[in-house]
């Protein structure tokens, strides 16, 4: 399966039989079956009639809407969901299930800070010069993975977590060049290169959640460690947690081996973005690295389910 990435002004979108057909200018650009679509991502003004957007919906194809100059969603189709109902009713109660919140989300952070524990260590690997700073980041991390037993709150794991998290930022900044002005994770907007980097990444990928959770037949509005927060997908930014530590060592890797530089960004009002030239070069790699993550994101929804349903069965 692939992802569709339109990214040219002047770009029309046509529906030819079972493919689709990308039209630059006047130019028609090799078509793809729609049997070997998985979404399509727009970062422009395309062309296109609503029986195509009804065509995509009906193959489970996602099509969204996105700015190029901030990594926001500015609308997603995904067509049709599951069909079991009863699934979501389990889904609603479960959220309102402390015991279970808690043990999901126990589990959900101890998969995360073992993942940030691997990069550390590659790091280590890589950067001995900064083996100081990455040790204590690992020291924190390891802390922070032994603390989850007795956290007796998804209050304190939030707190928790976020010490973790800035732990491992901080390690981040230590093997970046100092020249891309990475000092912490800063969203609203990124001020530098690497948040800019982070930020698109982590939503792409949380993109790709929603549209696995809804496949699926759960709700991604409706998390257990994220709280309900009006329009957000709470779920999805569960299940992405995981994984966000497979992006930042991503994010570090372009840099290092200089696929991103900072000539790729440009900064305005809105803060730092891709340029054209950029963004070409992100999202060929990022789709290399989200490839795999996607079929991650599937195993774990079905696993989720299935403990789910295990839950349902005991009681």
């Amino acid at each position: 399966m692939s992802t569709l990435y339109l990214d040219h002004q002047y770009v029309s979108l046509k529906l030819e039989g079972e493919t689709l057909v990308t039209w630059l200018q006047d130019q028609r650009q090799r078509p793809i079956p729609l049997a070997l679509l998985e979404r399509v991502v727009c970062l422009s003004n395309v062309q296109l009639d609503s029986n195509l957007l009804g065509a995509l919906a009906e193959r489970g194809i996602a099509f969204s809407v996105a700015s190029p100059r901030k990594p926001k969603r500015r609308a997603l189709l995904l067509g049709q969901g599951h069909n079991d109902a009863s699934l979501r009713l389990l889904h609603y109660r479960l959220a309102q299930d402390a015991a279970w919140r808690l043990q999901f989300s126990r589990e959900l952070l101890a998969a995360k800070f073992k993942a940030q524990l691997r990069t550390l260590a590659d790091m280590q690997q890589q950067r001995p010069d900064q083996r100081k700073t990455l040790l204590s980041a690992e020291r924190q991390i390891q802390q922070a993975l032994v603390s989850l037993s007795t956290a007796q709150g998804l209050e304190n794991l939030l707190g928790i977590e976020g010490a973790a998290a800035r732990a491992g930022f901080v390690a981040l900044a230590a093997v970046l060049p100092e020249s891309l002005g990475f000092k912490g994770r800063k969203r609203r907007p990124p001020p530098d290169p690497v948040n800019a980097a982070l930020s698109l990444a982590f939503t792409l990928l949380h993109n790709r959640a929603v549209q696995v959770l809804h496949t699926q037949g759960l709700e991604p509005l409706l998390g257990f460690y994220h709280e309900l927060s009006f329009g957000r997908e709470s779920l999805a930014s569960d299940v992405i947690e995981v994984w966000r530590p497979t992006l930042e060592a991503w994010v570090w890797t372009q840099f290092s081996q200089q696929q991103l530089r900072a000539q790729h960004f440009k900064t305005d009002a809105n803060g730092c973005f891709l340029d054209k030239a950029g963004r070409q070069i992100f999202f060929a790699e990022l789709e290399v690295c989200l490839r795999p993550l996607t079929r991650a994101l599937r195993w774990q929804t079905r696993a989720l389910i299935r403990a789910m349903r295990a839950w349902e069965a005991q009681i």
